[in-house]
């Protein structure tokens, strides 16, 4: 008997199947995440809202929370989606499906059974594809790590600001204020 090798999901089909699951496309495969935290839930909200209110004031573009999904990649298809997302305006194309390419910004917010080895995974899959700038915030150590690519990394401890002039001129958000009840 021999094995017969499965065809890889496109992006596509992920969208055309509806799921109300929470899963990602890597590379033609469904990868399932399981449903976060409170706390997770609650610290994404309050990213979302100081970053849209940032965005929105200043008419940068499109901030975007969780579920929401981004083809990164063809052949095979990925597509991933972040705690969190900036797409500048000249970027912005409205769309009912996946948003084509990475944002300018992702932000994933570590769930307690996340590894740094997976998250760094993720960071290099965002990266590779366009995205120019990934925080990655770690509720545990209370910090938010930039990452902008190859050696360009910034992390941001309790008592500093968030800062990111690459993508978001002008930004600072007090690290404390994320973790804040």
């Amino acid at each position: 008997m021999t094995a017969q090798a499965t065809k890889p999901i496109t992006a596509d089909k992920l969208f055309d199947m509806g799921s109300s699951a929470r899963i990602e496309l890597i590379q033609g495969e469904i990868v399932s995440i399981s449903p976060t935290g409170f706390e997770h839930g609650r610290i994404t909200a309050k990213l979302a809202r100081l970053i849209g209110a940032f965005v929105e004031e200043r008419k940068l573009g499109i901030v975007v929370a969780a579920e929401t999904g981004f083809l990164i990649r063809r052949n095979p298809d990925s597509v991933l989606a972040p705690d969190v997302a900036f797409v500048q305006a000249s970027r912005y194309m409205p769309t009912q499906r996946f948003f084509e390419g990475a944002p300018d910004l992702a932000i994933e917010v570590m769930s307690p059974s996340d590894t740094w080895s997976e998250v760094s995974a993720k960071v290099e899959m965002w990266l590779e594809a366009g995205c120019r700038s990934c925080w990655v915030v770690d509720p545990k150590s209370k910090t938010t790590t930039i990452f902008h690519g190859g050696d360009d990394v910034h992390r941001a401890r309790s008592g500093q600001k968030i800062q990111d002039d690459l993508v978001l001129q002008g930004i600072a958000i007090e690290v404390d204020s994320i973790f804040a009840v």
